[in-house]
């Protein structure tokens, strides 16, 4: 990308007025500190982001955001469509659209001729409040006042599949937009294979291990969402949307027979996990320009959530049926959240500064219908003060920030909880060395509060030898991130190499120990989690508008350390994505292999799988039929390394592969204005309990 100063650039007198005309009829001026855009190449380095512009053939080989983000292939991130995930290096991605968080659906929603650049922020301020990585999508307005987009997938042989449609419509300033969204996973097939050892206090050890009978999942939501946008350009941005999710039973079913090193004589399990819940709320924004290129962005959020979780475990003898264990934990809640955040943004020709506060409540009221009925209550209240300054000096920006949080929980039966003061330092540096070079160190840090079930107090029975018991006075716990990334980009090959080093001194974990014949895990503040990763994440253009490859391959070592114990784990993991387009047909091969984290005692790991589909697109349709897990076995599973209990746990999925066709249906008509630009968003993250599950 070219760009020029304003005092060399010699453009006619009437392009400028018709460019003027245009930007002022329907959309917000964004200031990009002096930085004039000529030419869009595919990817341009600035200082505090990547940004991506589509290429034409990645609109004409889109239909909807997510599809569009998949086909743009940007390094170091793995777009999954048909499991709906996005991610970076094996964490979660924050999404948003023009400025506001936003959900996969609502990306989804979103049509590709609309996506004028997708922001990809590797290292964000202390605005985004701790995320690991955050994408950005720049809508622009279309040329139509309407639109209407539909998708549906589903799978070939079980009963799985995900069904999206959007609906915007336009008048005047303002748009009025609905959006509905379904995932239907209903009795698909799964089986546990799971081996642990239990060893006593007094050096005693017993092995069960289960071989695996029958097993399924269900995993059913949706979503309704309507929405109402007033944009004044320059000036006023209002937007205020309700929103419905409905969880229907979310549950996992896992039988097979027990073996039992001190005992001849089988047994029969069956262990059932169940979730299930409402949460309507309320999300208001409100974004108010000024003077001297200053505005304040204020955002409200509130949420409630009614909903069970449901925990049934029992042990039967293979021979007599009489029963050895039985375990029934019932939990009802009724959790509100509410959130309220206000940002002021100053900018000048060079430098920026961003100041913000916010504030966000919990309360929670969980039922223990197990335990006659009995309630529990907790509160939990966190405060946030920022301010941030950007500024570039030549090839040279910086940015420096400091944060303050505030955390406070309660328990109102037992007046216990804890409240702690932690501090937020963030520092960016990135030296440009020429077009196709740059170099970007970015230290941060965040915090991270207990969790309602992490607190809660009332014991929960797991099966016959295990009780969970949640830790009020657990303290909030700080997190450290220091990151080095080389950001390249030569003729046919882009790409990151970055090196990460992260650590949590008193990291929030699970602990053990022996009460008389039960096991106890609670949580601790632990003696803290060290990593360090190297990553390379290429991007290469085989034949060019044709095939293209990207990938991540990562190396990780780390150390975790608790009340006693000391571990170690050494990981390589990664993704790759060939995606080749002609004509109107596009073939694309996905492999990912998931990340291996330790967190406590415990090795957990994602979704490895692999995915093949071949996609044709004809007028407004497109068609794909595909597979999830062709040449590879899907596996997700966690090993823990307690010295009291080992065990390692992997869910296999018995319908692979799983064969799918998908039917996309795009329709556009008149004129329609931009979505609104969000800057700010309050945290209104509702708490649910959790039944302890093996």
């Amino acid at each position: 990308m070219l760009r020029q100063q304003l005092s060399v650039i010699f453009i006619t007198a009437s392009s400028l007025l018709v460019s003027s005309q245009q930007q002022q009829s329907d959309t917000i001026a964004t200031q990009e500190l002096q930085e004039i855009v000529i030419q869009a190449p595919k990817v341009l380095r600035k200082s505090d982001m990547d940004v991506f512009y589509p290429s034409v053939s990645a609109i004409e080989h889109s239909k909807n955001g997510l599809q569009m983000l998949k086909n743009l292939m940007i390094p170091t991130l793995t777009v999954n469509e048909a499991l709906s995930s996005v991610t970076s290096s094996g964490q979660s991605v924050q999404v948003r659209i023009n400025g506001r968080e936003a959900s996969l659906d609502q990306v989804r929603n979103l049509l590709p001729e609309t996506i004028k650049r997708v922001e990809w922020i590797d290292n964000p301020g202390l605005r985004y409040k701790g995320a690991n990585a955050v994408l950005n999508f720049i809508v622009i307005n279309p040329s139509a006042g309407g639109s209407l987009m539909t998708q549906a997938m589903p799978a070939l042989n079980c009963s799985w599949g995900q069904y999206n449609a959007g609906l915007k419509l336009n008048n005047g300033r303002s748009q009025f937009g609905m959006s509905a969204n379904f995932k239907l996973t209903n009795k698909v097939e799964m089986h546990r294979e799971y081996h642990e050892v239990f060893t006593y206090p007094d050096g005693q050890t017993l092995t069960r291990t289960e071989t695996p009978t029958r097993g399924y999942m269900d995993a059913t939501f949706g979503g309704l969402q309507l929405d109402y946008s007033y944009i004044k350009p320059d000036t006023t941005v209002l937007w205020v949307a309700v929103h419905g999710y409905k969880e229907w039973p979310e549950t996992s079913l896992y039988e097979g027979l027990l073996s039992l090193s001190n005992s001849p004589d089988a047994i029969l399990l069956h262990d059932y996990n169940s979730k299930k819940g409402f949460t309507p709320s309320f999300q208001a924004y409100l974004e108010q320009h000024f003077g001297r290129d200053q505005l304040i962005a204020i955002d409200f959020n509130g949420s409630l959530y009614n909903g069970r979780t449901t925990h049934n475990y029992n042990e039967r003898d293979a021979a007599t049926e009489n029963q050895l264990a039985d375990v029934n934990t019932r939990i009802r809640d009724c959790n509100q959240a509410y959130g309220i955040e206000a940002n002021y943004i100053k900018n000048w020709k060079n430098s920026r500064l961003t100041a913000g506060v916010s504030y966000t409540a919990n309360r929670n009221r969980s039922t223990y219908e197990n335990l006659g009925g009995a309630i529990f209550h907790q509160s939990q209240d966190k405060v946030y003060f920022f301010g941030e300054y950007f500024q570039r000096i030549k090839d040279v920006t910086l940015t420096a920030g400091l944060g303050a949080q505030y955390t406070s929980f309660l328990f109102k039966e037992t007046d216990q909880g804890n409240s702690s003061w932690n501090l937020r330092p963030q520092f960016t540096a990135t030296y440009r060395l020429n077009e196709s070079s740059q170099f970007r160190l970015n230290f941060t840090t965040w915090q991270s509060a207990p969790t309602l079930a992490q607190t809660n107090v009332a014991p929960q029975q797991i099966d016959g030898f295990q009780w969970l018991v949640g830790n009020p006075h657990l303290k909030t716990s700080s997190s450290y991130m220091l990151t080095l990334r080389y950001n390249f980009t030569f003729p046919k090959v882009m790409g990151t190499f970055g090196i990460r080093a992260f650590t949590s001194p008193d990291a929030i974990t699970p602990c053990f120990e022996w009460s008389e014949d039960r096991l106890i895990k609670s949580y601790e503040n632990s003696r803290g989690l060290k990593n360090l990763s190297f990553y390379l994440s290429p991007q290469v253009e085989i034949i060019p508008e044709w095939l293209n490859v990207s990938g991540t391959i990562q190396y990780r070592t780390e150390q975790m350390r608790g009340r006693d114990y000391r571990l170690h784990n050494h990981d390589w993991s990664g993704d790759v994505t060939a995606m080749l387009q002609h004509w109107d047909f596009t073939l694309t091969a996905q492999y990912q292999k998931a990340q291996r984290d330790l967190w406590g005692e415990s090795i957990t790991w994602g979704e490895s799988l692999s995915i093949l589909a071949l996609s044709y697109e004809w007028r407004l349709w497109e068609f794909t039929a595909g597979a999830i897990c062709p040449f590879t076995k899907y596996d997700r599973g966690s090993k823990s390394l307690n010295k009291y209990n080992t065990n390692s746990t992997h869910i296999r999925l018995d319908m692979a592969p799983m064969p799918f066709i998908q039917v996309r249906y795009n329709i556009q008509w008149g004129h329609q204005k931009r979505g609104a630009r969000k800057i700010v968003n309050a945290d209104a993250s509702v708490d649910q309990s959790s039944a302890g599950s093996r």
